[in-house]
């Protein structure tokens, strides 16, 4: 095996920092996935698989994905929180890949609530 060099410890380190800005560090923008087992049930893997997609093409540090659990809304699921820095969050139901393609690239990137696709703001 050959050693590493300091070159090749500074590309894991960076590579690092990008796979763990998704969980901490400075963000203006924080998205919730709801996967409780109803969630899941329903599609919120998928939906979370996308938005992964769409955050490395988007390449931005500043955005923060976590998981979260149910919301006591059952017939809504798959639901997405959106919360940008300095706004109300913005609850979205009955989320799919193609929704969650629309709500990343226009709410999260350029602040356009979706409206069509909310359930509630604050």
């Amino acid at each position: 095996m050959a050693k590493l060099t300091i070159e090749d410890l500074k590309k894991i380190r960076e590579s690092a920092k990008k796979g763990t800005a998704l969980r901490e560090g400075e963000t203006t923008v924080k998205i919730m996935v709801h996967m409780g087992t109803c969630g899941i049930a329903a599609g919120a893997r998928e939906v979370m698989d996308v938005l992964l997609e769409e955050m490395a093409q988007a390449d931005r540090q500043d955005i923060r994905v976590v998981t979260a659990g149910c919301m006591g809304m059952c017939s809504s699921e798959p639901n997405v929180t959106v919360e940008l820095q300095g706004k109300e969050p913005v609850i979205y139901q009955h989320m799919d890949k193609n929704k969650m393609r629309q709500v990343f690239k226009r709410h999260v990137l350029v602040g356009e609530v979706q409206s069509d696709f909310a359930l509630a703001r604050g």
